[in-house]
């Protein structure tokens, strides 16, 4: 086992620009694909194509934590293993960039916790093959199985004791959930 608690890789996102589909919106943005090993980026146009048109919109590293092996095999395990990347719309007045690419994870419980969110936008990215044996070979590494462990019931004979029935002034055994000392009052007709 190796003694490595993290590993990191510098992975670039791809987002492709198409035209909207309402007249609200104009363009949408959408991530498209993953460049494991990319050096830094900001927006550079890849490929235009029509309308469509992608770029290399940003490089951030992707990180992993031998605590969270779990949720990288429940992410590998998927019928298309992916990486979930997380937008927010920009500030424009800043920059000329319409999207602020935030976060990568591999996690699929933390890529979960971020789609619970209302202001960001979380996109599920196909993993490329390079990506898959890199998350793989650090799981195996450090994946260990939690053993489950079924708790004994104690011997208390819980049967034996009526505790919280009524109140213990009635001494009624028919009416035992009635208020002590209450009249029952006049009805009108």
């Amino acid at each position: 086992m190796t003694s490595e608690r993290t590993r990191t890789m510098p992975v670039g996102v791809v987002v492709r620009r198409l035209p909207g589909v309402t007249r609200w919106q104009k363009w949408s943005w959408r991530p498209v694909s993953l460049l494991p090993g990319a050096k830094e980026a900001d927006w550079t146009v890849l490929r235009k194509e029509g309308d469509a048109v992608e770029y290399h919109a940003a490089t951030l590293s992707l990180e992993l934590h031998r605590t969270d092996t779990e949720a990288y095999l429940t992410a590998l395990s998927d019928k298309v293993p992916s990486i979930y990347v997380v937008m927010r719309s920009a500030d424009e007045t800043e920059r000329d960039v319409p999207m602020d690419v935030m976060f990568l994870t591999a996690s699929a419980y933390e890529g979960q916790d971020y789609a619970d969110a209302s202001d960001v936008m979380v996109e599920k990215v196909p993993m490329p093959p390079g990506l898959i044996a890199w998350i793989r070979e650090f799981v195996e590494a450090h994946h260990e199985e939690e053993i489950f462990i079924k708790r004994k019931r104690d011997k208390k004979r819980i049967d034996l004791v009526e505790d919280g029935v009524g109140d213990p002034r009635i001494r009624q055994l028919s009416d035992v959930y009635r208020a002590p000392g209450r009249k029952p009052k006049d009805t009108l007709q």
